[in-house]
């Protein structure tokens, strides 16, 4: 009898953990047992690792009269999932000297069925980038996870189909042809709606673009049929694209919770929980804590249609992330801090029949229906929305006889004033010791030393704040929106015009 060492991985959020996967097989009557804080998923795995090894035509454990006992390391760290399938059957293989191969520098990964199938797995690609920076060169996978795991360079990534498949390669009597490396295509232009798709709401777009440019939040409020989802939607053809390192980390986040539609994703992400959703599915939670919408729309977009229709117990859950782009889920196992930078789009009617206000229908709604409807967002969470956009409604002549302005107001145009504005930015914090990309991200000490104010742009912002009754965040952000609006412009320094603009966005009271 023998032992055996393979290598797999658990993968979280935050990165991934490599798990030592030793086997001991000793005399003694039969028993199979697996160690080292594993949930359900991982004790279940001794049947089906059993069965798997016996229709790829090997002995099975369970029909051998010895002591299996199998370690999953570091035994503090809690083991979830069925990923430690493939290691564990490997190595049991090798234990019992019917496999013979050098185990250092390779990770095995996935699932096994009972006929000895691998089936997709969950959270490859922070698995692999774990794998690559300690140094392992081959990965063993589920084929179906292959292309994802291409992602990562300078490794072997073999995307096999069975067990069997595994233990011919390793015997050398059937080579599988490692993936090729997988190529990123960011295109961002094939979108369904563009913004030259919708009729007037000048304002709106040139606030969506300001958002975009400067990744700020923004709200937009008006009657039903006004275009609000259908500006939403287009928002999304109009961001920069991705850098690698941004397709990695967002590929990663969502592979990690299981949504990953496709091999990965390559342009900013769009979520759109409705308003009836939880505020732990917002967030994350759980008893193990798992990441929620806010994370999901990591480095991409937030769309929370019907905002005031959300539970107020929801929305006072976008507080932190909003203000500290990350989450904080505390919970009686731990606590863990989930990654929250997003750009937050909000719409929302003016009262709950939605014509308060409208020149062209009556409003049916009681006084108090509409103040109760208009409270259901607290003062924290509007003040940290930068910007708050009318989109009125539109005469029906306009929607017959328009003409688009396809020059300046599609998708690819404006994204390539963004990403004008968003160089300028990037060349602005370079020297920065910590990594922010927006004019959103600057904190009081960034803007401080980092933006100049002419002194007529000063004063007008001074007074206005004194009339206006600004905190002290609003009067940063509403700084924060101006310089967003000179860099769209080219503009070195911010002047009054561009403080002007950035008081026409925050809310009237």
């Amino acid at each position: 009898m023998s032992f055996a060492k393979t290598y797999s991985a658990q993968p979280s959020v935050l990165g991934a953990k490599i798990i030592n996967v030793e086997v001991d097989i000793s005399k003694g009557l039969n028993a199979f047992t697996i160690v080292g804080l594993g949930d359900k998923s991982v004790e279940e795995a001794k049947d089906r690792i059993s069965s798997a090894i016996k229709n790829s035509g090997y002995k099975s454990p369970k029909q051998s009269n010895h002591k299996v006992v199998i370690s999953l390391a570091p035994a503090d760290l809690r083991k979830e999932g069925p990923v430690f399938d493939l290691a564990m059957a490997i190595a049991y293989l090798t234990a019992n000297e019917e496999l013979f191969f050098e185990t250092e520098g390779k990770i095995f990964l996935g699932e096994l069925s009972l006929d000895g199938q691998l089936r997709k797995i969950s959270g490859v690609l922070p698995a692999v980038a774990e794998a690559k920076r300690r140094g392992f060169t081959e990965v063993y996978l589920p084929k179906e996870n292959a292309r994802e795991a291409a992602l990562i360079s300078d490794l072997k990534i073999f995307g096999v189909n069975t067990l069997q498949e595994v233990i011919e390669h390793l015997k050398d009597i059937t080579i599988i042809t490692p993936q090729p490396r997988t190529l990123i295509d960011s295109n961002n232009d094939e979108h369904e709606t563009d913004f030259s798709d919708v009729v007037g709401q000048e304002s709106a777009k040139r606030g969506l673009e300001i958002a975009a440019a400067g990744g700020h939040n923004i709200a937009m409020y008006g009657p039903p049929g006004t275009g609000k989802t259908m500006l939403a939607k287009a928002f999304s053809g109009i961001l920069p694209p991705l850098s690698f390192e941004e397709i990695i980390e967002i590929t990663g986040i969502h592979s990690v919770a299981g949504v990953l539609k496709g091999d990965l994703i390559a342009v900013p992400p769009i979520r759109s929980p409705h308003h009836t959703a939880s505020y732990v599915s917002l967030v994350g939670g759980g008893t193990v804590p798992k990441p929620g919408e806010v994370t999901l729309a990591h480095r991409g977009v937030l769309f929370l249609d019907e905002f005031p229709e959300f539970d107020k117990r929801v929305l006072e859950t976008l507080r932190q992330p909003l203000e500290e782009r990350e989450i904080s889920i505390s919970r009686a196992r731990g606590s863990i801090t989930f990654p929250a930078n997003f750009i937050l789009i909000a719409a929302m009617n003016p009262c709950p029949c939605g014509n308060h206000g409208s020149k062209i229908k009556e409003c049916v709604c009681r006084s108090i229906d509409i103040l109760k409807y208009q409270r259901k967002i607290s003062g924290p969470i509007m003040d940290r929305i930068d910007m708050w956009v009318e989109v009125s409604q539109i005469n029906h002549a306009d929607l017959s006889g328009r003409k688009i302005d396809e020059k300046n107001k599609s998708n690819p145009k404006i994204r390539e004033r963004i990403q004008q504005a968003r160089l300028a930015q990037v060349a602005r914090f370079s020297n920065l010791k910590k990594k922010i990309k927006t004019n959103s991200e600057m904190n009081s000490k960034d803007l401080s030393n980092l933006i100049e104010l002419s002194k007529e742009a000063k004063e007008t912002l001074d007074k206005s704040a004194v009339k206006l009754g600004l905190s002290a965040r609003a009067y940063h952000r509403i700084i924060k929106l101006a310089r967003t609006i000179a860099d769209l412009e080219n503009q070195k320094d911010i002047a009054l015009p561009h403080i002007l603009e950035a008081l026409q966005y925050r809310l009237k009271n």
